[in-house]
């Protein structure tokens, strides 16, 4: 695991809940002098912890490896906030409406940030009949792909997963498409507004 719990977060989380040292101490039954401990940084908490611990805080074990609480205030599911976690371990594509701590294969994952596409990383659409069929000129070999298509509306999203020495295409129903999405192996996510 790339990351773990820190004291400085332990600290901050518990002071935004007013709680004392002594109080989240109570919770996890563990000793006032424990979490002291924790939070400068003179020892860690024992894994067998971190639920009891996550759950005191008020937040999941994932927020809490990463140090940081997710208070989605996207109630409604704006899909502009919409957001794609590529796992480099084992290629998992994770979609998620608003923001997200996200984790795979043991490691928390960056959300994909889309970039405009350039030559190598072209993205062609061509309506056809009700639907946007999607291509691209970049070469689908073993070490460097396309790993997947993704199509945006406000209504949710479409993914087609790609594979290696495989056509790179795909086929998107149209209705209130906005965004097309290309994400290459090697070089992250590439979007165009349709």
């Amino acid at each position: 695991m790339d990351k773990y719990v820190t004291g400085a977060a332990v600290r901050r989380l518990r002071e935004e809940k007013k709680m004392t040292q002594e109080e989240l101490a109570d919770k996890i039954f563990v000793s006032p002098k424990t979490v002291s401990k924790w939070e400068t940084g003179a020892g860690f908490p024992d894994i067998s912890l971190l639920e009891s611990l996550a759950e005191a805080l008020g937040i999941s074990v994932i927020e809490l490896l990463s140090g940081e609480n997710i208070n989605n205030g996207n109630r409604s599911s704006d899909m502009r906030k919409a957001g794609f976690y590529v796992c480099p371990v084992c290629g998992n594509v994770i979609y998620s409406v608003g923001e997200a701590v996200i984790s795979c294969c043991g490691i928390t994952l960056p959300r994909a940030v889309p970039e405009v596409p350039d030559d190598d990383h072209g993205i062609h659409v061509e309506p056809v009949e009700d639907e946007y069929y999607v291509t691209t000129d970049h070469p689908m070999t073993k070490d460097h792909y396309i790993s997947f298509f993704a199509a945006l509306s406000d209504q949710g999203v479409q993914i087609v997963k790609q594979y290696p020495e495989g056509n790179a295409e795909a086929r998107f129903k149209r209705p209130r498409v906005s965004k097309i999405y290309a994400y290459c192996n090697r070089h992250g996510l590439f979007s165009i507004i349709v």
